[in-house]
């Protein structure tokens, strides 16, 4: 039950880079602030890297042609999921933002069943489905009015979470393909560098041609970049973990908590209150993460 725990802290760790990410959006723009997460988180995971190899005395795994598929695809998958969750953050609440990216837990249910056979109990589903629709009753307030950006804010946040669920599986998928006498832990961290290390790449080498003043901006906040850096390899290193050990529809259910951390987060920085609709929708959250964990 590993994985219980590494989920929790990845979810912690996630939300306060999340709310990092979010007041970088200003200053840097959406993909500007999207490209601080992995352009700063990089060397950390070769910090991580370096740490779990020298604790495992093992070599680290060789990439092969699945694992350079199933990795690239979550980590393409990341970058756009990120960047419509910002996109999404500017229009409406954090939390809110937040919430409607978490129909990833329905997505990666669906997209781990297709691609890696993964298959789901009748309590497995239900668990998914009743944290699902918590997160949409918190999310949807009945009377609010839906104007055109409020609409293409929801639309950014459901696409943010198929595409997380994309990454998810992408990245269950890369991490089982890498050879199985290494530990579960080396091969869950050499996926988030190769990983990590795809996206900076890609994010830099775009932004210095086409938005090279928000590349260069973000050396000037680096401060406040590197902490966002740092929380999002923190982050990313315990959902690896997760990811080896159990399937990304598990994981993510359980990563759901991350709505609740994000209301926290809404009330402390933010000054948004927790409304009666939204305490119904948490606690429909929690209690599909209940059944998940009784049926594991």
């Amino acid at each position: 039950m590993f994985w219980v725990a590494a989920t929790l802290l990845a979810a912690a760790a996630q939300t306060a880079r999340n709310a990092m990410q979010s007041s970088l959006t200003t200053q840097l723009g959406t993909l500007g602030a999207t490209q601080v997460r992995f352009l700063y988180g990089f060397p950390f995971a070769l910090l991580f890297l370096a740490a779990v190899a020298l604790v495992s005395a093992s070599p680290i795994p060789r990439p092969d042609a699945p694992f350079l598929v199933f990795t690239t695809a979550g980590a393409l998958a990341q970058i756009m999921a990120t960047a419509l969750m910002l996109a999404a953050m500017r229009v409406r609440s954090f939390s809110v933002a937040t919430a409607f990216t978490k129909t990833e837990a329905v997505q990666a249910a669906l997209f781990g069943l297709i691609v890696l056979g993964e298959q789901l109990t009748p309590l497995l589903a239900s668990a998914i489905a009743i944290a699902t629709c918590g997160v949409f009753l918190a999310a949807v307030r009945p009377g609010a009015v839906w104007h055109v950006a409020s609409v293409r804010a929801a639309l950014h946040g459901v696409a943010a979470g198929g595409l997380f669920a994309v990454a998810a599986v992408g990245f269950r998928g890369g991490i089982l393909a890498l050879d199985d006498g290494a530990p579960f832990y080396l091969r869950a961290t050499t996926t988030l560098v190769w990983s990590l290390g795809i996206q900076a790449a890609l994010l830099a080498a775009w932004l210095w041609i086409f938005r090279r003043a928000a590349l260069l901006h973000s050396f000037v906040l680096w401060r406040s970049s590197i902490f966002a850096g740092f929380m999002g390899a923190f982050a990313s290193q315990f959902w690896f973990l997760a990811f080896s050990l159990t399937a990304a529809a598990n994981v993510r259910t359980l990563g759901l908590v991350e709505v609740l951390f994000a209301q926290v987060v809404s009330r402390r920085l933010f000054e948004q209150r927790l409304t009666a609709r939204e305490t119904v929708g948490m606690a429909l959250l929690l209690a599909g993460v209940a059944l998940l964990l009784l049926e594991l």
